[in-house]
């Protein structure tokens, strides 16, 4: 079988788990999950912390967390068409770079999401949490834009595993109306190639529900039922 990714929507951060599959030219397949599926206690048979990403590899493990996801693909990117030589300058660079931005970056936005979604909260807590989480996420693009080096992008001339895990968190700053991201220069560039990107464009265009053909590695979706059938504990 293909592996399979279950990936966030609308505006999730494995969005960029999808640009990496096409970048990485293998056979996959895909789903994407709503917020309601992802909410019901069906779904927690294949992710008991009811999240994505979820990947099921060929031989049907399930695999969450978008860091042990990038890691099973970079171990099988033996072209290292998204990755490096494990004991290279470079694979520490993007190993030091994705675990900024999965970590403190992308924890950045959680009030902002918090205050989004919670619909009973008081609107006073609300405003406290936007605030707070405000300070945070331009915090952590200072830093950000600050490791950003003289490059087409994280890494180098290509994009690679870093960028797939920077691309679909970056867009929050814009959906939350943060801030211009012109005060951020670098970061904004490296922004503006990767969503030209081929893949890129392919992955967001899949999340609104787009027939692009992408490179064809993606085989196309798969219903849930299906595999909570195949997979679901």
């Amino acid at each position: 079988m293909d592996p399979i990714l279950l990936y966030g929507f609308p505006k999730g951060s494995s969005m960029g788990l999808v640009a990496a599959l096409e970048w990485l030219g293998k056979p996959y397949l895909c789903r994407v999950d709503m917020m309601g599926e992802m909410r019901s206690p069906s779904y927690a048979r294949i992710n008991p912390r009811q999240e994505t990403p979820v990947f099921v590899t060929e031989q049907g493990e399930v695999l969450t967390e978008t860091m042990a996801i990038a890691a099973w693909l970079e171990a099988r990117d033996v072209e290292r068409r998204i990755s490096f030589d494990p004991s290279s300058r470079q694979a520490d660079r993007m190993h030091q770079l994705m675990a900024f931005v999965n970590t403190g970056f992308t924890a950045a936005f959680a009030p902002l999401w918090a205050a989004l979604e919670a619909e009973a909260m008081e609107p006073a807590a609300k405003s406290v949490l936007r605030a707070f989480g405000t300070a945070r996420v331009i915090e952590r693009h200072d830093k950000l834009e600050a490791m950003i080096e003289s490059r087409q992008f994280l890494i180098g001339e290509r994009p690679t595993l870093a960028d797939a895990v920077l691309v679909g968190v970056a867009r929050w700053l814009d959906f939350h109306a943060v801030a211009e991201k012109s005060r951020w220069p670098k970061l904004a560039a490296l922004r503006a190639r990767l969503e030209a990107d081929p893949a890129v464009l392919y992955a967001t265009a899949l999340e609104d529900g787009g027939s692009d053909p992408g490179t064809g590695s993606c085989k196309g979706h798969v219903a849930l039922d299906e595999l909570l059938a195949r997979f679901g504990k």
